[in-house]
């Protein structure tokens, strides 16, 4: 079941679904924890006196009438909250009819998707939902992915068992900075466990973008490709661009390689092509912002002096057909 369920993931993150098929409703979901700032409304048959429009307060409670202390409404169903609170209307009314709605979802943040996904925007959880969940319901990532996912938490969720919880606070070096973990699309497209949290209200995910590489030159298709998650090489960049040109000088290609992320200035390497293809050289790993440049190979004296030669031989041939009339031999 595990393996199927992964199938099916991985033919919707990778662009399967398109964007007029019909997501989950995920507002229709069943489980919704109240938070801090959502409104319930209480109505019993037969008793108005008793119904009542309460607002989930900062300590996660909320006021019922005719009540000294307020009822803990935090992270509870409506079906668990409809329990709570007809046990205590029991104690004044025999066999109450309690009618208990969640009328207004206003404390609970959405979560925030965006980057590299088809369908960017906020998500209203109202339910538990995870990172794989989230990713498919943004109608997956883009070709332009790159190879990492980021989670930040810009919240401590509420409702857990704090165990998430704990691991998240052991994780943060800075406690200045918003807590963030990063996790493989790699992993998440095999559907590890550990690469599929539960992501709570207020989470932040961003897919991020593959960094480009530059190959320009003697080569079919000049242009830019990105450097997805597990790498690429020069042969492996050279040939998903078509190739070099016939005369280009593949015995001599430069890569221009940034000395650092903040500089500006780029060491120059050079990869033998030719040696790399016969095995003869180790291939060489590309790095983001890498520029390739394929120079056009230089003629030697004799196949310079052979093409002046061809070159001067059809400017007399021109000129004669052009300046001389035709003879008919019969």
């Amino acid at each position: 079941m595990k393996v199927f369920l992964i199938v099916i993931f991985t033919f919707v993150l990778f662009g399967a679904i398109s964007a007029q098929d019909a997501p989950v409703d995920m507002q229709k979901a069943k489980g919704y924890q109240l938070y801090p700032g959502d409104v319930v409304t209480g109505k019993i048959l037969g008793e108005e006196q008793f119904d009542f429009v309460s607002t989930v307060n900062e300590d996660g409670n909320i006021e019922v009438p005719f009540f000294d202390k307020p009822v803990n409404a935090k992270c509870r169903t409506e079906r668990e909250l409809r329990a709570d609170v007809t046990q205590l209307l029991s104690k004044y009314l025999r066999s109450p009819q309690l009618s208990l709605q969640i009328t207004d979802r206003k404390g609970r943040p959405p979560v925030i998707v965006y980057g590299e996904v088809r369908t960017p925007g906020q998500v209203l959880l109202m339910r538990k939902a995870t990172l794989i969940e989230l990713l498919a319901f943004s109608h997956g990532v883009t070709e332009e992915a790159g190879g990492t996912i980021q989670v930040f938490r810009s919240q401590a969720p509420l409702c857990t068992d704090g165990v998430e919880e704990n691991i998240w606070k052991s994780d943060a070096n800075d406690p200045t900075q918003v807590p963030s973990k990063t996790y493989s699309l790699a992993s998440v497209k095999l559907g590890k466990d550990e690469a599929n949290p539960i992501i709570y209200p207020g989470d932040v995910i961003v897919v991020q973008k593959a960094s480009p590489v530059y190959i320009t030159g003697e080569v079919i298709a000049p242009q830019g490709i990105y450097l997805k998650e597990g790498g690429m090489t020069l042969t492996e960049a050279i040939a998903k661009i078509g190739g070099p040109r016939p005369g280009a000088k593949t015995k001599d290609i430069k890569i221009y390689r940034l000395k650092n992320a903040n500089s500006k200035e780029r060491d120059i390497i050079s990869a033998n092509y030719d040696l790399i293809k016969s095995g003869k050289q180790q291939d060489i790993p590309l790095q983001p912002q890498d520029i390739i440049e394929v120079d056009k190979s230089k003629d030697s004296l004799a196949q310079s002096i052979l093409k002046i030669a061809i070159g001067a031989g059809r400017q007399a041939v021109g000129s004669l057909s052009g300046g001389v009339g035709y003879r008919v031999l019969y």
